[in-house]
């Protein structure tokens, strides 16, 4: 199976890809390209019993990737993507993007928030721990990390090439 485009006035055959062709020129594998398949995200032709997929077909795994690399679920992505069909302005299409790119950055936002301040907690209690080792006369190596009491540093270290 071949798809035409026009360039120059005449007709020429679009790319089509094999699953691994696809998948490799995308850094994913057969199986990634196969699940979304099954899902309905990419709808491959068949040549024989060979599954091609075309630049129309590569362009939507890449916005699959994306979204998926953005935090998307696969149902927020397939809404994006039947959009893209039903609307050949894409007016549709940008509204939804729009309002789910808010909403998404609105929850890592949020997210965000929840990191810092539980790193500031860990921190925190962290000191608290170095500090009540310290008072109870525990040193510690700040470079790795080791704790040693006075009584244990203070020992010399046994060689052992003697």
């Amino acid at each position: 199976m071949t798809s035409l485009a026009k360039t120059g006035g005449r007709a020429q055959p679009d790319p089509l890809y094999s699953t691994n062709q696809l998948a490799e020129d995308a850094g994913v594998t057969a199986r990634t390209i196969r699940f979304y398949e099954s899902r309905g995200l990419l709808r491959p032709q068949l040549a024989g019993s060979t599954r091609v997929y075309t630049y129309r077909d590569r362009a939507r795994l890449a916005l699959i990737l994306r979204g998926k690399r953005l935090g998307f679920s696969l149902g927020e992505i397939a809404e994006y993507l039947d959009l893209y069909e039903a609307d050949p302005d894409h007016v549709s299409q940008l509204h939804h993007v729009r309002h789910k790119a808010r909403e998404r950055a609105d929850d890592l936002r949020s997210k965000l928030l929840d990191i810092e301040a539980s790193l500031e907690e860990l921190e925190q209690i962290e000191l608290d721990a170095t500090n009540r080792l310290s008072q109870k006369g525990v040193e510690i190596d700040a470079t790795s990390q080791n704790i040693r009491t006075n009584e244990q540093s203070s020992i010399p270290q046994k060689r052992m090439d003697s």
